[in-house]
Order: C-alpha cells, then sequence, then structure tokens
C-alpha cells in the first residue's frame, strides 16, 4: 500500500497508531503494538476501554468518515467548509482532512503522513475539489460550527492568527452573522459562571480590529469576537489531552443531540473521577438550566487528563443563554425524563441522582448552593454584563419558570 495512504497518530507527539486508507474509500484504525503492550500507556479515549479497563483493538473500518472519537476532532458545518476549501480537500472525505489540518487538533493528537507530506494532494479523488484552495491553509482543526480560529495573545492584548493557524493558545470566536451580540453574550455567561464557583479558563471580549492576520473578508461581520485561552494548551505550547462526551460515548457530530442524556455524563464522572467531580458536573448542569442554554450537547462537555492517564472534567466552555435567540423549551439533553426547562424539578435531580447511582444530598445540596448563588449574582450584575436589556428580560421571565428556581 502506497504510504500517502498512512496517517500516524500521534499522542503527546508519541506515535500510537496509524489511520490507512483502503480500497473504496474505507479507513482503518489501528494502534501500534508498543501501545497496546505499553500498561502505563497514556489514555486516548475511555471509548477504547473494555469494560475490565482493557484496551479495545478489534476495531472495523468505517467508510468516507473516519470513527467517531478522530471525526470529532475535526470542526463541522461552514467552519469545515471554510477550511477544507483552503486546504483543496472534499469536506466529506475525513482521512484526506484530517490529513490537511491534524497538527493543531484539540488536545494532545498530531497526525502526520508517514511520508513527511505536510498536505495531502488536492486531486484526493474528488475532481470537484482540483484548484479549489484558495489562499494559505489554515491547519488547524477546533471542533465545532461558530467560526472560530486558534490565535497568540500579544503582551499588548491583541490577538494574532499564526500564518498557518497552528499553535495559538488561544481561541478567538467571530461575531455571528444570523444572531446578535453572541460574543457578548457568551463573555457575559461566562463571567457568571466564574462568579457562582465554576471553573473558567480566562475570557476576553475584543474587538475584531485587534485581531490580526483575519482571513479576507472576515473583519466585516461584526465589532466584537469573544477570545478564550485553551486550556488544552500549557504555556510553554505542549498539550494536555481532552475529548468531549461524544468521543466518550463514541457518537458522531451529527448525534451529539441523542443517543445520550445528562445521566449517562453523570455516570461516566462517577466511575472514573469521584465525588468532587460529580459537584462541578451538577453546578455546571443547574447553571446552564438558569442562563437557558438549550445547546450543552454532548460535544460541550469534555474531560481533560492532567495526569495523562485520569479523567477529570475540562474547564467550562460554551456558555451561551440561546433562549434570547431561539424559544427553545428544550435542553439539548434530557436529564432523565425529561428535558424541558419548567420540568427541571428537585424531583428531577433526586431522580438523576437515584438513576446514576449519586450520592443524593450532594446532588440536592449542589443544585440549591448554585441556585441560590446564581440568584444573588445574577440581582446585582445583570445590567452590568453589556447584555441588551431585551436579553435580561428575556432571561428573567425563564426564571419564572424554571421549578428548581422558584421552590
Amino acid at each position: 500500500m502506497a504510504d500517502l495512504s498512512v496517517l500516524k497518530v500521534l499522542l503527546h507527539q508519541k506515535p500510537i497508531g496509524t489511520l490507512v486508507l483502503l480500497e473504496s474509500d474505507r479507513i482503518l484504525f489501528t494502534f501500534d503494538r508498543s501501545y497496546i503492550d505499553n500498561y502505563m500507556r497514556d489514555t486516548l479515549s475511555l471509548s477504547f476501554k473494555d469494560q475490565y479497563g482493557g484496551l479495545i483493538t478489534d476495531i472495523r473500518p468505517t467508510q468516507t468518515r473516519v470513527m467517531p472519537f478522530f471525526s470529532n476532532l475535526l470542526p463541522e458545518g461552514p467552519m469545515r467548509d471554510y477550511l477544507a476549501q483552503r486546504a483543496g480537500v472534499n469536506p466529506k472525505r475525513e482521512f484526506f482532512l484530517l490529513w490537511a489540518l491534524g497538527q493543531d487538533l484539540p488536545g494532545a493528537i498530531t497526525i502526520q503522513a508517514t511520508d513527511g507530506d505536510a498536505l495531502p494532494p488536492i486531486d484526493n479523488g474528488d475532481d470537484s475539489h482540483r484548484g479549489a484552495n484558495q489562499g494559505r491553509p489554515l491547519r488547524f482543526s477546533l471542533a465545532g460550527v461558530q467560526l472560530k480560529f486558534s490565535a497568540v495573545m500579544a503582551a499588548t492584548g491583541g490577538l494574532t492568527i499564526p500564518v498557518n493557524g497552528v499553535g495559538g493558545s488561544w481561541i478567538v470566536k467571530l461575531p455571528s452573522s444570523k444572531y446578535e451580540r453572541v460574543p457578548e453574550n457568551e463573555y457575559a455567561m461566562m463571567t457568571l459562571a466564574r462568579r457562582i464557583g465554576i471553573d473558567v479558563p480566562e475570557i476576553r471580549l475584543i474587538s475584531v480590529n485587534a485581531i490580526n492576520g483575519l482571513p479576507e473578508g472576515m473583519s466585516d461581520i461584526g465589532t466584537m469576537a469573544f477570545a478564550i485561552r485553551r486550556f488544552d494548551r500549557l504555556d510553554d505550547g505542549s498539550a494536555v489531552h481532552i475529548e468531549d462526551f461524544a468521543q466518550v460515548f463514541d457518537i458522531y457530530p451529527d448525534n451529539k443531540y441523542k443517543k445520550a442524556s445528562y445521566k449517562n455524563i453523570a455516570k461516566v464522572l462517577r466511575a472514573e473521577s469521584g465525588e468532587a467531580q460529580i459537584e462541578e458536573f451538577i453546578r455546571r448542569l443547574v447553571f446552564n438550566t438558569l442562563i437557558g442554554n438549550a445547546d450543552m450537547h454532548l460535544k460541550n462537555w469534555s474531560l481533560i487528563y492532567p495526569d495523562r492517564r485520569t479523567p477529570v472534567l475540562s474547564p467550562a466552555y460554551d456558555y451561551v443563554s440561546t433562549i434570547v435567540y431561539l424559544k427553545d423549551e428544550n435542553m439539548a439533553l434530557k436529564y432523565v425524563r425529561t428535558s424541558k426547562f419548567s420540568e427541571i424539578s428537585k424531583d428531577e435531580l433526586k431522580y438523576l441522582a437515584a438513576k446514576a447511582l449519586l450520592p443524593q444530598k450532594l446532588v440536592v445540596d449542589t443544585a440549591a448552593d448554585t441556585v441560590d448563588r446564581f440568584f444573588q449574582i445574577w440581582k446585582q450584575e445583570k445590567f452590568h454584563l453589556e447584555l441588551p436589556r431585551q436579553f435580561v428580560d428575556t432571561i428573567d421571565k425563564h426564571l419564572s419558570h424554571i421549578p428548581i428556581f422558584n421552590s
């Protein structure tokens, strides 16, 4: 088989396996024997852990898409289309997309061609993308739908997108062309989250004009951008491994609203991380219920591996009050029995505790403490958060219908 059809997969810069492109666009991932035989190996994903704690090595080929763990490393929607076009790659052919973007993926994974070619051939079996790349390719992947870039923060506070997109320790999220003041919304919600005790990375609200290196035409879509320090990158540039819960559950991104519930996330945390993580999970879950975030799907919850082996909840990210844009009565996932904001009660929290085998007192007390903290801080700060008055009024109206807020 030609080397150009083989990609090396590295974890913390050490080879652990290969992705091979087979006939008929089938793709196979296999672990290296050295990784399999190392019982002190770094953890790649809980999705490769069998019921006895061993490593799953019997992996079936996939068609066109890579297996879910790797597919979830790639951006979705317009961001995928944009980066694929820049690299001259068909966005549906994920083997080549990983080849193009594999130098700066979420977590401590990097992917390289075995023959050293930095970019896949433009003609990768699809003439419709021949010559489609325009300008310099951007060689990074940040999972998700929103337009965002990896960036470097200058001492003066400005952000610069590196020439090839690789190496930034910040994520800059641009304004939405569809929804009003999303960066301001996210900055406000993340600020509130930090105030009530949730682990939030360093964040900034910056002028789009203060961002250097934006691709042509992207500086015209709004005035403010949201910047967040990458928690999967250390100050020395080294990577910390992370995975989102779509990866944990071996689910493709297009099923991130399906096939799991918050109960399932809680059960993983109970099994892997202990009571402190359950408390943080409940605090975050209740907070997002209160702000009306209907987009806390599986990819907006992640694990991080500070010691390379044991997972804990990553710092918080992607907290937006979505109800100010869409009058959605449902959360992204069910607690257990319901996803309706108006049905999230103390009884539902007790049911969650019972079904996920969590200490009921811990769950109920953490929820009550979160509600109390939120009530006090929201009352003090809601008119000082750079939110339009109609956003504040919408959240206030939402809160009046949430049982756990009014009990």
